[in-house]
């Protein structure tokens, strides 16, 4: 029998008496723990740089005069390792003895790491002196810092600098002296510290421990489940006691390995906010809806007076009436759904089929309308197919990362750290952004260009890769078609005709070209600031051909990334939640394919493509749509030009909401129905990766709050639809039936491994990172160049509104901040509407930071105190879109990119009006 060659290569050493067998990259330590064998350790930890500083972890190796440390120390063949001999027990004891005498007499963590191992052996109080103990720093809301539980193991400072690569946390001064500390050794409060909380999750004493110290209580159970925030899909373990989250720890999911952001390690808790929605809601008899420029604050008392309590069957009744009086008289184009990305799977596919087999219409849309709508036409378009083409872990093994118009360190933090890392390893960065973002940080080259010029710059590279002769000429002519087309169109954006419109040097231009154009392997990452624009498909275009032209695609460590804003927002798109095309994007308007799903769900669909977000708040103005049913989304705030959007909800006959708090929609509402959180959940997800992941529920809904898959099936039942769906998982089952890309994917299998990527098309394909290895998904299997063409947007600055306005999140705020606004740590970190100028911009206008000012487009006014940011360009502002009392797409206008139907959040013309009015305080968004 020939010998397995996974065998041949490992090492064969004897621990304890036992024979086992090492990896050739495996410590003891680590082989130790991968046979069941644990030896007493603190520096060390999985995923970390081995410093073996700690000396917990001493063994004793047969013939060598002195004992060795097990987490550094790698076996040798025939190698005779004792890490339980008396000699080595006393060194691990004595050493535990030692650091436990630094220990205060309050036990920060009873179940930290350094307890544990006392425990284990048996340690009684230590017997030395106490060093003089440092004062607690207390002023970070997430994070107490107590250094008197420091051992100085360093595993924070580890974890900060290489696995987050922030560099907030140092090792200063010398000897008996030696402290961590924190920038240069400011307050962590004060420091650049992003909360991320990293170090808390390594620490192995308490010494670094969650602000609200509920490390000290035992939970009853810990849940495996998804972070309910970003498209990364950061898989988290739940700690939960009386039906309650305690804390939230990173877990190894193959997107993050154990790695949080500060949304994901504290953003929990909106989930316990008194705000929650807990019963159904029926607006009262004869109180108006809000008008367009009303004041939108939930108050309690508000919501006493607008709304009456009632039984869930007279909500359902109420809702489905409505919905059925409007159908009846004015047909099913009469009415629209908004579904949600911040849900399940399973719940993204009823509702998009209870609006068209219930309400007849494809009048259904999410917030991919808002954010990557613009990416997902061009990629149809070129490529056949909306997904990414490779992970974003493969960045470890590229040599050019190109990433343009996406804040990942603020809005994919996790993302951000692996691309980080890359650049530290030796890879190529080049960050291009019109806002010197925090990545810019780790960038070999940072492109800060002009803000709405991305097509004029994206083709100067085009111009420079062709006229040098960097075109993959093989793989253009064996996978593409329209190359020359593309070179003519190109052949006018040189460098020195494109420097003086985007602001980059040509030299520049040239040099980032040819350091893509040139790279043996190389990735793309793009977010909303290619997509959110009135020429967002032509931005992704230009990158997609940069790619093509290159042959960057269809390898591992190449590809197109479109970083995904919402944690469903990919899975929500694929089970169909858009107005054009049915799951797995098949086009309502082909015949045959409609007619799968015509035989699948028995009805007869409408081959018409429906509205889209924007376009169904134009028809609700013109009183074309009458009734919506919106469940999860919040266009009150999301929307651009929010009075014109505001205004179609308010003429509109019946509104139908289904949420968890009361947001600034619900206020329009004539029903609201009390829904659960994605920590109540059981379901799946599908992240930016195109990882579908498996959700578990860690709570209960509040009070009459229920499960939205059990609401959307009784308001299809009410509207004559035979659904008898037990729960997620035949609804599951029947989307295999009608997705071919997931076919595979069983939900057994997403039980035992928590993640599995698609195109999974049989039971038993593992799935695949890279797609478009051999072919693309088009007619032809060739991928179709597409020419883009530079324009001005539709309003530039002028005299009037000298100033471009750029929209978008923060690191701690989410979405509109219905939950960040919520979760207590991210509101008091970033509790107060603010507007970012440059200082020589703040200066100019007489201005200091802190300073309420207003900001004013053609659009509306709003105000916020002002921030300096000089990674801003002078006459650059920036506005984050989380704030109900400076709702930012006030400010916005509604025109449409002509492909993808997305509005240009990222380039407005506005102006600074200089107010002594503080924005209006909002005082029931944080916790009771």
């Amino acid at each position: 029998m020939a010998a397995n060659p996974d065998t041949l290569t490992e090492i064969a050493f004897t621990l304890d008496g036992r024979e086992l067998r090492a990896r050739p990259d495996e410590t003891i330590l680590q082989a130790a723990r991968r046979h069941g064998t644990d030896i007493p350790h603190l520096c060390y930890t999985d995923g970390l740089r081995i410093d073996g500083n700690c000396r917990a972890c001493m063994v004793e190796i047969e013939g060598e005069r002195t004992l060795q440390p097990a987490c550094y120390r790698k076996p040798t063949e025939g190698m005779t390792v004792k890490s339980a001999s008396p000699r080595a027990r006393q060194a691990q004891s004595l050493v535990l003895e030692l650091l436990g005498a630094d220990m205060p007499d309050e036990t920060y963590n009873p179940s930290s790491e350094l307890a544990y191992w006392q425990r284990e052996l048996s340690l009684g109080a230590p017997r030395f002196a106490r060093r003089t103990e440092p004062t607690a720093d207390l002023s970070h809301p997430g994070i107490a810092v107590r250094l008197d539980a420091c051992i100085q193991c360093t595993r924070c400072l580890r974890a900060c600098r290489e696995e987050q690569n922030n560099d907030v946390i140092g090792y200063a001064h010398r000897g008996a002296e030696s402290a961590i500390v924190f920038d240069l050794a400011d307050p962590m409060g004060e420091s650049s510290c992003v909360g991320c909380g990293e170090c808390v999750q390594a620490c192995p004493t308490g010494a670094l421990m969650p602000a609200n110290d509920v490390g000290l209580e035992q939970p009853e159970r810990d849940v495996e489940t998804v972070c309910p925030y970003c498209g990364v899909g950061c898989l988290v373990t739940a700690h939960v006691k009386d039906n309650r989250i305690l804390w939230m720890d990173g877990r190894d999911g193959p997107s993050n390995h154990n790695r949080l952001c500060v949304k994901g390690r504290y953003g929990f808790d909106y989930v316990h906010n008194p705000a929650r929605l807990t019963k159904p809601l029926i607006r009262r008899e004869g109180v108006p809806r809000p008008g367009p420029d009303d004041v939108l604050e939930a108050t309690p008392e508000r919501l006493a007076a607008t709304f009456r309590e009632v039984s869930w069957e007279e909500a359902l009744e109420y809702a489905a009436a409505g919905l059925r009086r409007i159908h009846e008289q004015h047909g099913p184009s009469a009415l629209a759904g908004f579904g949600s990305a911040k849900g399940t799977n399973e719940e993204a596919y009823l509702f998009q089929k209870l609006v068209r087999t219930g309400f007849g219409t494809n009048n259904v849309d999410h917030c991919t309308r808002l954010c990557h709508a613009s990416s997902v036409a061009a990629l149809q378009e070129m490529v056949g197919s909306g997904g990414v083409s490779n992970q974003v872990a493969e960045v470890a093994d590229t040599d050019v990362i190109l990433v343009i118009g996406a804040n990942a360190a603020e809005n994919h933090p996790v993302a951000a750290t692996y691309i980080k890392n890359a650049a530290r390893a030796g890879a190529t960065l080049i960050v291009a952004d019109p806002r010197r973002t925090l990545l810019a940080l780790n960038a070999d080259h940072v492109l800060q260009f002009n803000p709405d010029t991305d097509v004029a710059l994206l083709n100067a590279l085009l111009n420079v890769i062709i006229e040098e002769g960097m075109v993959d000429e093989a793989f253009v002519a064996r996978r593409t078609t329209g190359f020359d087309a593309l070179k003519d169109h190109v052949a006018h954006y040189t460098p020195e005709r494109v420097a003086p419109i985007c602001g980059i040097p040509a030299e520049r231009l040239r040099e980032v070209a040819r350091l893509y154009g040139s790279a043996p392997d190389a990735m793309i990452f793009w977010g909303m600031g290619i997509a959110q624009s009135v020429h967002g498909t032509d931005n992704a275009r230009a990158l997609i051909s940069l790619a093509l032209i290159t042959g960057h695609i269809g390898r591992r460590a190449n590809g197109l990334h479109p970083l995904r804003g919402q944690n469903n927002v990919q899975g929500a798109s694929d089970v169909g939640l858009i107005p054009m095309v049915l799951p797995d994007y098949t086009p309502v308007g082909n015949a045959e394919n409609r007619a799968r799903f015509e035989a699948a769900w028995n009805v007869t669909l409408d081959p018409e493509p429906g509205l889209t977000v924007v376009e169904i708040m134009h028809a609700a103005n013109e009183r074309k749509i009458r009734g919506m049913y919106i469940m999860g989304e919040n266009p009150a705030m999301s929307d651009p030009n929010l009075h014109h959007a505001r205004t179609g909800l308010q003429r509109l006959e019946h509104l139908v909401v289904q949420e968890i708090f009361p947001t600034e929609t619900a206020l329009y509402a004539d029903v609201v129905l009390p829904a659960s959180a994605l920590f109540e959940k059981s379901g799946t997800v599908t992240n930016t990766d195109r990882r579908v992941q498996f959700l578990r529920p860690a709570l209960e809904p509040p009070g009459e709050a229920r499960q939205d898959l059990w609401i959307v099936q009784e308001l299809a039942r009410r509207l004559g639809l035979d659904w008898q769906y037990e729960g997620p998982r035949e609804v599951f089952a029947e989307l295999r039936t009608v997705m071919p890309s997931i076919a595979g994917i069983t939900w057994e299998r997403l039980e035992e491994s928590d993640s599995v990527t698609y195109p999974c098309r049989h039971e038993g394909d593992p799935g695949d990172g890279v797609v478009f290895q051999s072919d693309f998904p088009t007619a032809d299997g060739r991928a179709q160049l597409s020419p883009a063409t530079y324009a001005h947007g539709p309003e530039l600055p002028d005299n009037d509104y000298p100033l471009v306005l750029i929209t978008g999140r923060q690191l701690e705020h989410w979405h509109t901040g219905a939950m960040t606004r919520r979760a207590t740590v991210l509101d008091a970190i970033e509790p107060l509407p603010t507007v970012s100028l440059h200082p020589e911009s703040l200066a100019r206008f007489g201005l200091n930071a802190g300073d309420a000012i207003t900001v004013e487009s053609h659009h509306g006014t709003v105000t916020a105190y002002a921030r300096a940011d000089d990674a801003l360009m002078p006459g650059q502002l920036f506005l984050p879109f989380a704030y109900r009392e400076a709702a930012a797409n006030l400010l916005t206008g509604d025109t449409l990119d002509p492909y993808g139907k997305i509005p240009g959040f990222k380039f407005t013309a506005a102006a600074v009006r200089i107010r002594a009015a503080a924005p209006a305080e909002t005082t029931h968004l944080t916790m009771n």
